[in-house]
């Protein structure tokens, strides 16, 4: 059996704004497994940040459990949270702007290892060329500033931060959405080359289904706070259940013209409800071609229809 590394139990993330409590992330679940990639999918606003960030540590939840490796990790303890950043680390989306341009790369690199007291001066500076040397740099970048760089080549100096001090968890959090299309594969290969090298396990958040289906072990996918479907990649891509999803799906471009000419685009019409005031039944349910009474008066929970398919919504019965 696969081991579970990371259990996000009822995970809740609320936010207190002018006009109330803005639901960022309301009661989501799953497991994600040692050495495996989790996908992370869904519309700008749906939660998936600020997800990655509470399965990180950088949020508190406001309600759940975080568990890693079947221990608990309380979040509002600092000794937790400093212990729990040792293991898990983010690979942020925007390279320009999650650098610090003051600071050489080096520095940049080497700060993780220096906060966690690992190794002494002269070994930092080895790991800190081994780490460039990993990711595609050079030792000679060591010495640079962030702005000296590219895109991509940032990106590399962001994934070797990550890798610094050895974490077994790390959140991609749309790591390629800011770079040229021309450099995105280099970078979702170079991760990919890591996960093999390393047995590192990702939280991979991307808008780009296409990405996520080569890269992704299982994908879940998001709508207004809420997991709506979960499976594995081949599963979720051959028999989509969720109307959301399949409408998100629908609008991947296939690359032969006369496939993509005959293909039904599922178009989704109405607005996305406000995450402040959220509907009394499925968040989903004014959007939805499907929608029934019992999708306006109670929100579904995330069932197994499936083996290991898992879908939140009243119109889907579990297979016989």
């Amino acid at each position: 059996m696969t081991e579970k590394l990371i259990t996000l139990d009822g995970i809740c993330k609320y936010f207190k704004v002018s006009g109330g409590v803005l639901k960022a992330v309301d009661n989501v679940t799953f497991d994600i497994m040692k050495g495996e990639t989790m996908g992370l999918v869904g519309e700008s606003g749906c939660g998936k940040s600020t997800l990655g960030r509470v399965a990180m540590g950088i949020y508190t939840p406001t309600k759940g459990e975080i568990t890693y490796k079947g221990k608990n990790v309380d979040l509002k303890k600092a000794s937790d949270r400093f212990n729990y950043s040792k293991k898990a680390q983010i690979i942020f989306q925007d390279p320009y702007a999650s650098l610090d341009p003051r600071m050489t790369v080096a520095s940049i690199i080497e700060e993780g290892m220096i906060i966690h007291k690992m190794y002494d001066s002269q070994k930092r500076r080895e790991r800190v060329y081994e780490l460039l040397e990993l990711v595609g740099l050079n030792r000679e970048h060591a010495s640079r500033f962030p702005h000296e760089f590219s895109g991509g080549q940032r990106q590399r100096i962001g994934i070797a931060r990550a890798l610094a001090i050895e974490p077994e968890f790390i959140v991609c959090d749309e790591p390629i959405s800011a770079l040229d299309v021309s450099i995105q594969s280099q970078v979702i290969n170079l991760l990919h080359d890591l996960q093999e090298k390393l047995g590192l396990t990702y939280l991979f958040i991307a808008h780009d289904l296409n990405i996520v289906k080569y890269i992704s072990d299982r994908i879940a996918v998001m709508y207004l706070g809420n997991v709506v479907e979960l499976a594995s990649s081949d599963e979720l891509y051959h028999h989509t259940l969720h109307p959301y999803s399949r409408a998100l799906l629908s609008a991947v471009p296939i690359p032969d013209p006369s496939k993509e000419a005959q293909k039904q685009r599922q178009i989704l019409t109405g607005d996305v409800p406000s995450p402040i005031n959220t509907p009394k039944g499925c968040n989903f349910a004014g959007r939805c071609p499907m929608v029934c009474d019992k999708c306006k008066e109670s929100k579904p929970v995330l069932k197994e229809v499936r083996p290991g398919h898992y879908v939140a919504c009243h119109l889907v019965e579990p297979e016989k």
